[in-house]
């Protein structure tokens, strides 16, 4: 598995990365445990959290994944330092401090408690947070770097305007900078990172790691009409894609599977391992099915023309 370098981190991840946001959600401690084992066994070493998960499930907190990430972590079946870990802090929904100084410091003790670990590969600020300057937050991820406790920092649903503006901050205060963006980005939806955000990242050699890389399982080609939906826990979601223009994106992917005996899944996540500026993708799986697809995905290259017709549909 030849690793990608993330930015100017430091860090070296795999092709894709595992989105952790199922685990003690969609995927129990079983399940989960079984899918990270065969994950790293086939030479992928990064899994993607944050302390927000699962928080939107009834009886739920916050925390699951990291708590079910720290179990497996503990296990030792991979040795620490082989495995990166990602986790995110300031959702609006875990604490109304955000991206303040003061929850920051708090927020890292917890993640670092449920991940049975001393310290965290790459801690990102999940939401902006307009109520809190740059200097603050970025001076709290400066101290925790400085202890130990972080080796990396990133953002996630940043702007361009807004990550302009902290990398702005961070050069006149000599404070450490975002140096990995999390930005929303599949086949279908282009406009959130594509233009300004991307060619920001790519001048100042910030590393992407995007989310929603199957625009919620819509690029599986499970969804094909409403009813598809029906009792899928994202479902809520896939009526937004059912339209001209996702009909032809699933033309385009269906013409790619047949020359290439893929899933449909697996060339939506290339198609972002491919792009411009784009370290690597997230996703995730809920079975050892769903994430041969992602392992494929890992390996697979796309030609230029399977490319251009991926492009032209979208």
């Amino acid at each position: 598995m030849e690793l990608r370098k993330l930015g100017r981190t430091g860090l070296s991840i795999s092709p894709v990365v595992f989105g952790g946001n199922v685990f003690g959600w969609t995927a129990d401690e079983k399940t989960s445990f079984d899918l990270i084992d065969r994950f790293f066994d086939a030479g992928f070493n990064t899994i993607d959290t944050a302390d927000v998960y699962s928080k939107w499930v009834d009886g739920h907190c916050g925390g699951e994944s990291e708590t079910v990430i720290g179990k497996w972590l503990k296990r030792g079946t991979v040795s620490r330092d082989k495995a990166i870990i990602v986790t995110k802090v300031g959702h609006p929904s875990m604490d109304d401090r955000k991206l303040k100084a003061s929850w920051i410091v708090e927020a890292v003790e917890n993640s670092l408690q449920r991940l049975q670990t001393d310290y965290i590969d790459l801690y990102l600020s999940h939401f902006p947070d307009d109520d809190t300057p740059h200097e603050e937050t970025l001076g709290a991820y400066a101290k925790l770097k400085e202890q130990g406790k972080i080796r990396a920092i990133g953002c996630s649903n940043y702007s361009a305007e807004q990550l302009k503006a902290s990398l702005e901050v961070a050069a006149k205060n000599g404070l450490p900078r975002y140096d990995v963006l999390q930005p929303e980005y599949n086949l279908y939806t282009r406009e959130k990172f594509e233009g300004a955000l991307a060619d920001l990242c790519i001048a100042e050699d910030i590393g992407v790691i995007s989310y929603y890389a199957l625009a919620a399982g819509f690029l599986t080609g499970k969804y094909r009409k409403p009813e598809d939906a029906t009792g899928s826990a994202r479902g809520y979601r896939i009526p937004d894609y059912l339209n001209d223009k996702g009909a032809k994106v699933l033309a385009a992917l269906d013409q790619v599977a047949a020359e290439t005996a893929e899933s449909l899944a697996t060339i939506a996540i290339a198609w972002v391992a491919a792009r411009p500026g784009i370290s690597a993708p997230i996703a995730s799986a809920t079975s050892l099915r769903q994430l041969d697809a992602i392992i494929a995905a890992g390996k697979l290259t796309l030609s230029d023309a399977q490319i251009k017709l991926l492009n032209d549909a979208a």
